[in-house]
């Protein structure tokens, strides 16, 4: 029993006109209720000051690791047997200065047992500045 008939269905359809409308009147909205500050230029004259070049900088120690696990201090090749020992070479090489920094070069591949192993040979020599080299991706010189 079909008691519709035979009448078609419209489809439904959105109107976008009062949407438009709504989001017109909001724009207009926001527009009007901003607020703009406008900066003010200042000339602003530096002053100028000539200092001079530090004169006394800390001693550096340059320990690099290698990725097979090798050490060298300052240039002089180091066979790790313990940290007490590597400590040892460190104050050696720092001439007892406490504020030496000590700078560790690490290959990437090198593990990092080994760069602990500077870390706390520095601890027990009593060198608490510590930095790493590294290099920027695009291959340029060395940055601290």
């Amino acid at each position: 029993m079909n008691l519709r008939g035979l009448r078609s269905r419209d489809e439904p359809e959105i109107n976008f006109v009062p949407l438009i409308d709504v989001l017109l009147v909001i724009l207009i909205f926001l527009m009007v209720t901003t607020t703009y500050q406008r900066v003010a230029e200042l000339q602003i004259t530096l002053p100028e000051a000539e200092a001079d070049a530090q004169k006394q900088r800390p001693k550096e120690i340059n320990v690099g690791v290698d990725a097979q696990g090798r050490y060298v201090i300052d240039k002089n090749v180091f066979t790790f047997t313990t940290a007490g020992a590597f400590a040892d070479a460190l104050r050696r090489a720092s001439g007892d200065s406490k504020d030496a920094v000590v700078i560790i070069n690490a290959d990437a591949n090198a593990t990092h047992q080994s760069v602990i192993h500077v870390m706390e040979a520095a601890r027990l020599a009593g060198l608490v500045h510590i930095t790493f080299a590294t290099q920027s991706a695009q291959g340029g010189g060395a940055a601290k």
